[in-house]
């Protein structure tokens, strides 16, 4: 049974719970239309005030998922994993629950609507309210719910989140966010009944009051040391990230909201708690520990640029899809882009552990368009060689290039780079080997006949050598004979028959297996027979227009479930599944192997790579069934 106001009374309405703020919405368009003014003058600022402390809960979040920036700062150093951000989706609970307990405070003191704008001295009250009993308050409120009964059916909600982030400080039950709107609630209307309140007053007293929640719950340590050596006794007005965050690794201990001064008094400050500060702002200039293996991606475009955790959370840890309501942040994207060919530098975008071995998303700063632009070429290999050469400095044991940034016209599927620094440490990979044995395991046994588009590509060339090996006849879709020819040549005499070049989308009508390494047009699909399946490799993925034939997906693998700290999805994949190139560097990192996997494919190691990839335990996601 559950304990009394342990739910949201709105739990069911999922997102429809942003309706209720209508309510405000209402009530200020009808005094603006129906009355000729704006009476509802409160409401209208509550709404304001609801949208502005979201903001700074989203800039916090967005600042504190910028690894590029506070990777070296982290606290707790695990990543934030989908379980947590599930748990965390309904952070934003309590602003509307203090929205609603600001109407009931309205209509209980309606003099609140004739507030000045301004008042100097109410600042310095509601300072002193909020000293004497807000912290107090929360303080012994914060404490009592430590105990047996109270920790185990409220307040152990908010400690299941194991990373302390922005969005945890709002996650917790509905009695907690009651108490809590009271512990901010009496310095406001104490302020009023002293008539010292205004407008000023309450924007800031709450919005400062949320920042430093935020600050305390950010994981990562912002505030220098040097601040407490100068003046000793600050360390007693204001909490640190690393302060708030041994409360929740250590229970038991600092319990205060804002100023440690009152565990000093209650005699629950946390002993290492200026040690640990000190000792987190002297490293902070220091490179944490190296990754063993970097997955080094790209932008694909304006949107999908959004698809990252430092700008929502929660849109980066489901599948990218295009979502209406991101399009009026495309601008910002754009604006993001510019910065991005400023600074040239790949930065860190995510990190997951594996085994015990850390692994890291580093990003180069360019969008997918740029890789057909032939004057910028130059420009993003360097970028990709600068970010090899960084893994290299670091001790990075393994680097593997994604989709286009191992583009064989751009720089020969990652040769350039290990033909140019030949004494490389860190091993480059294009995981290509483990791109074609996924696609190659996806073609069930019996088939005999397939057609190949690409053909003459570093995939389609392994996919037709391996193929004609199993007496499968290849249908290789390629106008350029001399390719052709080449490719047939390594190929063993007895098998090389079952090599075919084909100039025409027109010879594969009665074909009902086609490989796709080269996007199609939906008139050139329309010449499969009805119940042929698209096996594809191609970037983007073909348009589903045959109703009457499937489509695979394109390779990737899903990680083991031991994964760690994996909290986003990875462009269009699902949770927990990468694409296979991806998976391939982190094959090569878990087996040890010690050579380049750059240029061609090697055919004969297709097989050894499947077979590795599935005793670390990654599985085939493909949803195609024979």
């Amino acid at each position: 049974m559950e304990a009394p106001l342990s739910t949201w009374p709105w739990e069911k309405l999922g997102s429809f719970k942003y309706l209720l703020y209508g309510l405000f919405v209402s009530k200020v368009m009808y005094s603006r239309y129906q009355e000729d003014s704006i009476k509802a003058t409160w409401c209208l600022h509550v709404l304001i005030l609801c949208a502005l402390r979201g903001l700074i809960y989203q800039l916090w979040s967005s600042f504190s998922n910028m690894l590029f920036l506070t990777r070296n700062r982290r606290i707790i150093k695990q990543g934030v994993d989908f379980k947590q951000i599930d748990k965390e989706w309904d952070w934003d609970n309590f602003i509307l629950l203090q929205a609603l307990m600001a109407s009931l405070a309205y209509y209980t003191f309606p003099n609140l609507v004739n507030l000045p704008i301004w008042d100097l001295n109410g600042f310095m009250v509601i300072t002193v309210l909020h000293v004497v009993f807000s912290e107090s308050l929360y303080y012994y409120l914060h404490k009592s719910f430590h105990g047996s009964y109270l920790f185990k059916h409220y307040h152990s909600l908010h400690h299941s989140s194991a990373i302390p982030q922005p969005f945890t400080a709002g996650h917790a039950i509905f009695l907690e966010q009651i108490l809590l709107g009271a512990v901010i609630g009496v310095p406001i209307l104490g302020s009023y009944l002293m008539g010292y309140g205004s407008v000023a007053m309450i924007y800031g007293y709450v919005l400062v009051f949320d920042f430093l929640r935020c600050l305390g719950h950010c994981n990562f340590e912002i505030i220098p040391h040097q601040l407490f050596l100068a003046f000793p006794f600050a360390k007693y007005i204001l909490y640190t990230p690393t302060y708030h965050t041994l409360h929740h690794t250590e229970m038991g201990t600092n319990y205060c909201l804002f100023m440690p001064l009152f565990d000093v008094l209650g005699n629950t400050l946390n002993p290492k708690s200026w040690d640990m500060h000190t000792k987190a702002s002297i490293e902070s200039g220091k490179n944490g520990r190296v990754p063993d293996f970097v997955f080094l991606a790209h932008v694909v475009d304006m949107t999908s640029a959004l698809h990252v955790p430092y700008v929502f959370r929660s849109f980066s840890s489901t599948p990218f899809s295009t979502k209406l309501y991101m399009i009026p942040l495309l601008p910002l994207s754009f604006l993001a882009m510019l910065v991005m060919w400023l600074y040239s530098k790949p930065f860190l975008n995510t990190f997951y552990y594996l085994r015990g071995y850390l692994h890291q998303t580093w990003v180069v700063p360019r969008f997918g368009f740029q890789y057909f632009l032939p004057f910028a070429a130059e420009g993003i290999n360097k970028q990709i060689e600068q970010a090899i050469l960084r893994a290299d400095r670091l001790g990075v044991k393994v680097i593997s290039l994604a989709a286009l940034n191992k583009n064989e016209a751009l720089n020969g599927g990652g040769t350039l780079f290990v033909n140019k620094h030949p004494n490389l440490t860190v091993r480059v990979v294009h995981g290509n080997t483990l791109t074609a044995a996924v696609i190659l395991n996806e073609i069930p046994k019996h088939i005999t006949e397939v057609f190949l588009t690409g053909a003459t590509s570093k995939l389609g060339r392994a996919i037709a050598l391996y193929l004609c090996t199993r007496q499968v006849r290849v249908l290789m879709l390629t106008s350029s004979t001399e390719r052709f020819q080449k490719i047939q040549k390594e190929a063993p005499a007895e098998y090389q028959k079952y090599l075919v070049q084909v100039t025409k989308y027109q010879a594969a009508k009665h074909c009902k297996t086609w490989i796709v390494g080269k996007w199609i047009t939906p008139r050139e699909q329309k010449f499969a027979p009805a119940g042929a399946h698209f096996h594809q490799f191609v970037v983007p993925p073909v348009l589903p227009i045959r109703s009457d034939c499937t489509y695979g997906d394109l390779a990737a693998m899903r990680l083991p479930p031991d994964v760690q700290g994996l909290g986003s999805c990875e462009y269009t994949m699902e949770r927990g599944v990468v694409h296979a190139c991806h998976a391939g560097g982190v094959v090569h990192s878990l087996e040890g192997w010690t050579h380049h996997e750059v240029g061609a494919i090697d055919v004969h190691r297709i097989d050894l790579v499947w077979e590795a990839a599935l005793k670390h335990g990654l599985m085939p996601v493909s949803s195609f069934k024979d």
